[in-house]
């Protein structure tokens, strides 16, 4: 009987198990029996032999020791600009528009003045795009013609 009925809740009274690396703590089923300090060190230790594995499968570990990059290549600073700020100014009237920024589907970014398409002369072709999505919605369907008798 390994486990005690109350009010109709069952509660499992079995041992907590020891860590499997015999470090003195409790280990956990879920985490094969290795308490949480021993099992973050088993995930760091498989995970870099995983990535050399996938990175490099035919080479031997012996081969991947002896390359190394030699001092005549020039590596290149890391860029000082950084990455690049997202566009918030109008495409027409270069106003800050910030967060009421409206994107086009010609791809630019309006403010409120222009966000239509009429008001920026926009290239985008509405028609052409409006036809393409009713032939892919609604494709044409005909019928064996019936032969009269």
């Amino acid at each position: 009987m390994g486990s005690q009925s109350n009010n109709g809740i069952s509660y499992s009274t079995s041992e907590p198990n020891l860590c499997a690396n015999n470090c003195g703590f409790y280990g956990t089923p879920d985490k094969g029996n290795f308490c949480s300090k021993c099992y973050k060190q088993l995930c760091l230790q498989v995970q870099p032999s995983a990535i050399d594995s996938l990175l490099c499968p035919s080479a031997p570990p012996a081969l991947l020791d002896e390359v190394k990059p030699s001092s005549s290549v020039e590596q290149s600073p890391p860029c000082a600009a950084g990455p690049s700020k997202p566009k918030n100014r109008c495409g027409h009237c270069n106003r800050k528009v910030g967060l009421t920024g409206f994107l086009c589907k010609c791809g630019t970014l309006f403010c409120g003045v222009h966000r239509y398409p009429e008001k920026h002369e926009c290239t985008y072709d509405f028609r052409a795009a409006g036809r393409e999505a009713i032939s892919k919605e609604n494709p044409t369907v005909k019928g064996e013609k019936l032969q009269r008798f």
